[in-house]
């Protein structure tokens, strides 16, 4: 390059042989003559041949050689530039000759402007810049502007660039104004050659060898960056089609690229302009790096350019790269690398706060400011290193205090707490709903495969990250300056990687390469570079998700890694490479995925690498099994040190979903070895009265998480709504994990929501708001979880009082005994704190009442509604409906003898209430029958016969009857009893009468007896034969003491209805509300959907037609499905059998994909003693009849229709298919199980890249109920199966949400297959539980049915008085 500016005709003038001073008087008296022309373009040339005009040239030539204190050297420039306008426009005053040849001339005029950048003293000046700046105008506008330029003129131009820019750009002190510009006329003029004259091969190699020399310039790689993102945008939609991400740059570089290129010259054009700037890494090899080396300053100081400018480069290239796979970051965003969506919105608990004077700048969960302030920057910090790090918006500093941990439940190389405050960022991503519009925090499915990638970039990519080893730059200890760069390197091979396509295979060649310069930056040693490391966390976040082969050989480093981040709270190491929060983050996702590994491998043996070593002696032979306890202890570690909301919440989740794992796998486990006695008998140990079992693996893991969880939930976790929600649920869905701990274990954790229940509501009243209740009632949830699941915890006398005390306080707004203070119940004013908090305290008692001091009883779940059904549809007029409390509806049934013959008389009460409705059937036995024992009862006294004997006939008594005794005189108050003749009314006259006239027999008999002292003949008195008819109802009633004077009064006296009433079932409509109380459920009832998507498919028809056949799906979806729950018969809504096994549900799919459980026939069904779920699979012709039926009210059916629907036979085969014009009646089936509250989808997809491209709109179609912002109300849950036999989890959920993630399966999540069912169901209990909670007109289901039967009561109600009831009650039907 420097030779070839010595070259070529007219370079040296012949001016340049006579004396200077010659020279320049010459020079000076022809320019000065031809500057004066050009203030006149009018004006013809003088000079009108061709020797005229290079005779000039030469002195022009020569001029340009000139010192700069004169205006000579301008006068040839702006001459110069005036003829070069020839090619565009010429003039009167341009040379004829010029302008009829202008090419030929604009090649020499360009070959003599190469002078003015000859290296001279006074080149810095302010004047020799301006010159520069004319002439890169004229020539940018020359190549714009001209249509008639010639191939050997591009050619020219293009060389006198080059020349130029060398002249400029290789000195180490050149401007960066200079360079800027000089560098930017490249790039454009290039791309401008490009469009109409394609460069030869020659100047592309002359180009790349002029940017090798000037790369030390900060000009050359930001100018090349620019060409480079505006050809990418160009070519992206060429390559991968209009539906691709668009790759969005500046519009200034979108518009270095002409818009007229054509298509097919963008591509070669990319691929050069992609290598002239040739190898990042050589920057740092000084032999390679630049034919100019910089001086010491500039490559060995503190300041130098160079790091700097590998920073750049590989930065432009990771945006190149993220281009390619379709991942697109908006201009200006503190945005470095991609974290996985966790699928809710930014939790901002200020966006809530009440408006009772609360500043705004505090929680309305908090009533005091935080105990320390916030972190500023210190004054003599540097800068952050910058690292290929996607940071997230700050967000206000954490307001939970550090946590304080016990040293037992300390994991191994946890540091202290300190008191040091951090900075948080943003808690997560806004939800990416599969919407028009949205978000892509995931590369595009139309991406471009890993060996493309790499075949561009990877060789670049490779040597950047192994810069390191190079022995050159180990001498100079300088790695730390290149860290950027390298960062930036690592962290686009590990998206690279991680972004790998479903089934797609990768050359072993790179995965060994990747493979090997990760294990030599993950060495644990202190000459780790923090930079690097954190770029790798936070880049592979999804490395262990994607099905690499051999990506397990990362396991035991990558274990490491996590280790110096997660359990320090602050790592001084990384300071200023990440936000803590955000590093934290991608660190927790990387666990996720490696927590299930040891399980699932477990004793497989594994070769893994020690301290990053590849020396055979450094490989040692292990199992998965041994890296168990260093990702438990990991594990808890990190919650304990933990502080930001959205972080806490992942690591909650990752507890449970490691917890149930285990339990899951030891159950499995003890299965097997039952046989062989592996489950001894000696487990109780100890002298506590609770039971005490050995502790486990799992149980020792339970135990840990629960104590944490429940500790920090009364402590530095009650002030953040967000972490309190995802604790209670993390809660509920430990408590249905079976482990084997003790029941103190147990009790605590009931004792702990009680405490945390109680710190809430009596909190002061400004600070009460929606969102405190709705973490109030889910407290309750949670209490009543533990109570259903362990009933035995209410037989603790302490536990159960505790209980009650909370239910108090949530009925009424306070105990009756607190601290001091003492109040009476019955004086109470109930002032609960809201009324779903009253609601959800009103469940909690019902679940007491229900499991404490519960029975075992037979299980009468597959013909309790059958019954209840039958009875409900009876004639009525055998039935009596009673209301007991204005909220209970007694049907009782007073049967005859039964099958037996015997005379005892039964009766059948069916008991609704708000809590659901029972059955209670009962025997009146008067004497015990003969083939009872009663022995644990006193002996019921029988009545003996007794004969009278002859001689008592012979006796004679001297006993004087008397009507009345003998009593003394009357006194005043005898008078208070009134005479019989004066009450006695004209009906109790006669049978006065009659009875008068029996005591005068009466008397006159005995008379006879005394007279002839002898009896007269009796006839012996017979026992009258038993009655065959009881009314056992009064019975029943006056019994359980519910008939007194008290409960029975008149309708309306004191505004009051009274306790206890009777209904009138002759009514029109009451069977009806009957039969719609009943289908109220007392459990919360929600349903999910579920589909399969095969690989590539686009369309609903295709994914609905995929479970029509069993041969259509994978044979681990169908035993996903037959975990979620039992086939149930929809119009019988029966079990079928009490345990029901897996083989049935085989029996019922059949050879089906899923098909039969579209509702039609059957659906699965999971139900406990609180919640019910319906599992629906959609198929072709029932979807969008099921989505629909939501919206139709169940028609109203004869009692005849209703009893064939409950006395079918189970055994029938299914309906036919329905159909949108079918009959309405067919829909009250599905309604019961199909939840309008929110729509639930659970897809399982073949292959990952799908999960953009689901066609949620086509299975989501329109109705009249529907509107904008039902759009939130979805949750869709995606499923994808590993080859290594876990489940990649991915969440969308609500965007708009304020109260955090919803557990445990976060979007990130890796589940096995034991606890993939377990999982599941809670998260569809949650997330529907969550749109509940932020719901208006969600009631409780208790309180659904409370309604129900006070409209009952109010419709049906008998108007009788007090006298007319008991006559009712007496009268048989």
């Amino acid at each position: 390059m420097d030779q070839s500016l010595a070259k070529g005709p007219g370079h040296v003038s012949v001016l340049s042989c006579f004396p200077q001073s010659v020279g320049r008087e010459v020079a000076v008296a022809v320019v000065t003559h031809l500057g004066a022309e050009l203030g006149n373009p009018n004006t013809p040339s003088l000079l009108c041949t061709d020797i005229q005009v290079k005779w000039t040239m030469e002195v022009l030539c020569y001029g340009l050689t000139l010192p700069l204190d004169r205006d000579t050297v301008k006068l040839c420039v702006d001459i110069y530039t005036d003829w070069l306008m020839a090619l565009v426009s010429p003039r009167r005053s341009t040379p004829p000759p010029v302008s009829r040849d202008p090419n030929q001339y604009v090649q020499r005029i360009l070959r003599h402007l190469s002078l003015l950048f000859l290296p001279r003293s006074d080149q810095v000046s302010l004047v020799h810049w301006s010159l520069c700046q004319q002439v890169l105008g004229a020539v940018r506008s020359l190549a714009r502007e001209s249509r008639t330029m010639s191939k050997e003129t591009w050619e020219t131009v293009l060389q006198f660039l080059l020349r130029m820019n060398h002249a400029l750009l290789a000195p180490p002190s050149t401007a960066a104004a200079v360079s800027d510009r000089s560098m930017a006329v490249l790039m454009e003029v290039w791309l401008l050659a490009c469009s109409r004259c394609f460069p030869s091969h020659a100047m592309w190699q002359t180009c790349r060898q002029m940017l090798s020399s000037c790369r030390h310039q900060p000009a050359v790689v930001q100018q090349w960056s620019r060409a480079a993102a505006g050809l990418t945008s160009r070519l992206l939609p060429l390559t991968f089609g209009p539906f691709f991400p668009p790759f969005r740059v500046p519009d200034e570089d979108a518009a270095l690229v002409p818009a007229d290129m054509e298509d097919e010259r963008i591509p070669q054009t990319w691929l050069r302009f992609l290598h002239i700037f040739s190898n990042p890494a050589d920057l740092r090899r000084l032999d390679v790096g630049a034919v100019t080396p910089p001086p010491k300053g500039e490559e060995s100081g503190g300041e130098g350019r160079l790091p700097d400018i590998f920073y750049r480069a590989l930065k432009r290239l990771s945006e190149l790269v993220d281009a390619f796979l379709g991942v697109f970051v908006e201009p200006g965003e503190p945005v470095k690398q991609f974290l996985p969506n966790l699928g809710v919105g930014r939790i901002h608990v200020r966006d809530r706060l009440p408006s009772l004077g609360v500043p705004s700048n505090r929680s309305p969960f908090r009533d005091r400011p935080p105990a320390y302030g916030f972190s500023r920057p210190r004054s003599g910090s540097a800068p952050p290193v910058p690292v290929n790090i996607q940071r997230l918006p700050d967000a206000p500093p954490s307001r939970t205090s550090p946590p304080q941990r016990k040293k037992s439940l300390r994991a191994a190389n946890v540091p202290t707490a300190t008191n040091k405050p951090t900075v948080m960022s943003s808690s997560c991503f806004l939800a990416s709903l599969p919407f028009p519009g949205s978000r892509r925090p995931r590369p595009s499915p139309l991406r471009c495969n890993v060996d493309s990638l790499l075949h561009l970039f990877g060789c670049w990519l490779f040597d950047a990250a192994l810069i390191s080893a190079d022995s050159e730059i180990c001498r100079q200890n300088d790695v730390t300056r290149w860290a950027a760069g390298r960062a930036e390197a690592f962290g686009t091979l590990c998206r690279i990687f991680s972004w790998k396509k479903t089934a797609e295979e990768i050359q072993p060649v790179y995965l060994s390469r990747f493979y090997l310069v990760l294990l030599q930056s993950l060495q644990m040693s202190e000459e780790v570079c923090a930079p690097v490391l954190a770029s790798i966390l936070m880049n592979s976040t999804s490395l262990f998700c994607c099905d690499l082969k051999g990506v397990n050989l990362l396991l035991p480093p990558f274990i490491s890694a996590l280790e110096k981040v997660l359990l320090h709270r602050d790592p001084v190491n990384f300071q200023g490479c990440a936000s803590p929060v955000d590093l934290r983050r991608a660190s927790i996702f990387i666990l996720l995925s490696l927590l299930p590994l040891p399980l699932q491998f477990g004793s497989v043996p594994s070769q893994v690498s020690l301290n990053g070593g590849l020396n055979a002696d450094d490989v040692t032979a292990g199992n998965f099994l041994s890296l168990r306890p260093r990702l438990i202890s990991l594990l808890i570690g990190a919650l304990q040190t933990e502080t930001n909301t959205c972080n806490t919440q992942l690591l909650l989740a990752a507890a449970l979903n490691l917890v149930q794992d285990l339990a899951a796998g030891q159950s499995r486990q003890e299965t097997r070895t039952h046989n062989d006695g592996a489950i001894g008998a000696g487990r109780s140990s100890g002298t506590s009265s609770d039971r005490v079992v050995k502790v486990d693996s799992s149980s020792l893991l339970w135990i840990h998480v629960v104590r944490w969880v429940s500790q920090c939930l009364t402590s530095h976790w009650r002030n953040d709504p967000a972490v309190c929600l995802s604790a209670l649920e993390v809660l509920g869905g430990l408590a249905k994990v079976d482990v084997q701990v003790e029941d103190a274990e147990r009790r605590c954790v009931v004792r702990s929501v009680c405490t945390y229940i109680e710190f809430q509501c009596s909190r002061p009243h400004p600070l009460h708001s929606r969102d405190l209740h709705s973490i109030i009632v889910a407290a309750f949830f949670c209490l009543n979880t533990w109570l259903t699941q362990h009933p035995a915890l209410l037989d603790n006398q302490a536990c159960l009082l505790e209980v009650l005390d909370i239910v108090e306080l949530g009925i009424s707004g306070r105990k009756s005994k607190q601290e001091e203070d003492i109040w009476n119940k019955e004086k109470k004013e109930l002032n609960p704190a809201s009324l779903r908090v009253k609601e959800a305290a009103e469940a909690t008692l019902t679940c007491v009442m229900q499991v404490s001091g519960a029975c075992p009883c037979i299980d009468m779940s597959g013909n309790k509604d059958t019954f209840i059904g039958f009875h409900r549809l009876r004639d009525v007029s055998l039935t009596k409906y009673f209301v007991l409390e204005r909220s209970v509806i007694l049907a009782m049934l007073e049967e005859g003898p039964g099958p037996e013959k015997t005379l005892h008389p039964s009766l059948t009460v069916v008991i609704r209430g708000p809590s659901g409705c029972h059955t209670w059937s009962l025997q009146l036995h008067l004497q015990p029958r003969a083939e009872r024992t009663c022995t644990q009862f006193q002996q019921t006294l029988v009545p003996v016969h007794r004969i009278v004997h002859q001689e008592d006939a012979e006796r004679t008594s001297g006993v004087k009857y008397q009507l009345y005794p003998d009593i003394g005189p009357s006194v005043k108050a005898d008078l208070s009893i009134p005479v019989l003749q004066e009450t006695v009314t004209e009906e109790v006259q006669l049978e006065f009468e009659c009875l008068k006239a029996a005591l005068k027999n009466q008397q006159r008999f005995e008379a006879q007896v005394q007279t002839t002292g002898r009896f007269a003949d009796i006839a012996t008195c017979k026992p009258q034969p038993p009655v065959s008819y009881f009314q056992v109802a009064r019975l029943f009633l006056s019994h359980m003491g519910l008939l007194t004077p008290e409960s029975i009064k008149d309708l309306g006296v004191g505004g009051v209805l009274p306790q206890l009433m009777s209904l009138d079932p002759s009514l029109p409509g009451f069977c009806e509300s009957l039969r719609s109380l009943d289908e109220l459920p007392s459990q919360t009832r929600d349903s999910a959907f579920v589909f399969y998507v095969r690989a590539g498919q686009r369309t609903a028809a295709e994914i609905l037609r995929n479970v029509d056949n069993s041969c259509s799906v994978q044979p681990y979806f169908l035993d996903f499905l037959s975990s979620l729950g039992r086939p149930v018969d929809v119009e019988k809504r029966r079990v079928g059998g009490a345990n029901a096994s897996r083989a049935e549900f085989h029996v019922v799919l059949g050879d089906s994909g899923g098909a039969v459980f579209d509702g039609r026939k059957f659906v699965l069904m999971f139900k406990d003693a609180l919640a019910e779920i319906a599992f629906i699979v959609p198929s072709t012709l029932t979807y969008t009849f099921w989505l629909n039926s939501s919206e139709v009210e169940p028609p109203t059916e004869s009692p005849s229709t209703q009893q064939h629907h409950y006395e079918g036979s189970p055994e029938s085969g299914p309906t036919s298919t329905p159909c949108p014009g079918e009959d309405r009646k067919t829909r009250c089936y599905m309604s019961p199980f199909v939840s309008s509250d929110s729509k639930l989808l659970v897809v399982w997809v073949e292959s990952f890249q799908d999960i953009e491209g689901f066609p949620l709109s086509d299975l989501l179609p329109e109705t009249n109920t529907r509107t904008e912002m039902s759009l939130s109300n979805i949750h869709l849950i995606f499923i994808h199966p590993l080859k290594t036999g876990l489940y990649r989890i991915c969440f969308h959920g609500d965007a708009t949400s304020k109260l955090g993630l919803v557990m445990p399966l976060v979007n990130g999540s890796i589940v096995s297959k034991r606890s993939l069912g377990f999982l599941l169901r809670e998260m569809v209990m949650n997330c529907c539980q969550r749109r509940r909670l932020e719901s208006d007109f969600a009631p409780l289901p208790h309180v659904k049915r409370k309604h129900i039967i006070s409209d009952i009561i109010l419709r049906y109600s008998s108007r009788h008085s007090e006298p007319a009831f008991y006559s009712a009650l007496f009268q048989p039907l």
